[in-house]
């Protein structure tokens, strides 16, 4: 295809969609008004399948096919990372050196880490009865595990964060959010659709029907995506260095200096 086909086929295609954005603009209600009808439907929405909160009814009911869009793109931009920060075959692992922390700071993080760690999971559990939900939780949940570091040293932090383990749940969370979608079409529905659980009673935990589920897969898959995204990182800069000849490469580079090091040393004595 020659640059000036693509010029045109460029210049129509964009007309296209221009035009299609301003006859959906000209369709919009009017700003400043009292009538919100994309809210209205909403909330009705949410209402009739007992969920509290409208943005979790939206987010794992209304929409929940986008949200699994949302949390592809988390999965592949951690995956992507796992597989651009991994070690390298001219690079080793060094044992970090303990660290020295402030007792206020040791103090602080350690009562803080339980209470932040059990702040998100309720985030994440009452995700469809307040504000909150499994993107709010799971960050909250994998950021208050780092207290750890923060407050005694990055050994600590491994301890309790098996990198091996989150990758594995990261994983299995985003499989058990395709299968409650499977799950409705095998059940005759549609990909997603609320309607394999009964609702249960408004504001309790139960309610809501299968929101629950997609938002605790939700908040289990960012929180394990996060600790691993964070774990490839601090590796970086705490453990991983560059090798020194005797790691993936047998001493090769080292042998290959010294011989173009003696070669040098011979024209310079000829000379």
């Amino acid at each position: 295809m020659s640059r000036r086909t693509r010029l045109w086929l460029v210049a129509v295609s964009g007309t296209g969609l221009a035009a299609l954005l301003v006859a959906a603009c000209l369709e919009l209600p009017p700003f400043g008004g009292s009538s919100h009808p994309y809210g209205e439907r909403a909330v009705r929405a949410a209402l009739a399948r007992r969920t509290a909160n409208t943005i979790a009814s939206v987010n794992f009911d209304q929409r929940a096919y986008d949200t699994l869009g949302e949390m592809s793109i988390l999965f592949a931009a951690v995956l992507g990372c796992v597989v651009l920060l991994r070690q390298a075959r001219d690079e080793h692992r060094a044992r970090p050196e303990p660290a020295e922390v402030d007792l206020p700071v040791r103090r602080y993080a350690l009562i803080v880490l339980p209470v932040a760690v059990v702040g998100g999971l309720y985030v994440i559990a009452h995700g469809q009865l307040s504000p909150g939900g499994g993107f709010q939780g799971g960050v909250v949940a994998a950021t208050a595990l780092h207290l750890l570091y923060l407050g005694a040293d990055y050994r600590a932090l491994e301890r309790v964060r098996p990198v091996g383990l989150f990758e594995v749940a990261d994983s299995l969370a985003v499989s058990a959010y395709l299968v409650l979608g499977l799950a409705g079409v095998l059940a005759g529905t549609a990909f997603l659709a609320n309607t394999l659980l009964p609702y249960g009673t408004f504001n309790t935990l139960s309610s809501g029907g299968s929101v629950p589920l997609l938002n605790a897969a939700i908040g289990m898959e960012v929180a394990c995506a996060v600790v691993v995204l964070l774990a490839r990182f601090l590796d970086q800069a705490v453990e991983i260095e560059q090798g020194d000849g005797k790691d993936g490469n047998d001493g090769r580079d080292d042998k290959g200096s010294e011989r173009a090091n003696e070669k040098e040393n011979g024209k310079e004595n000829g000379a």
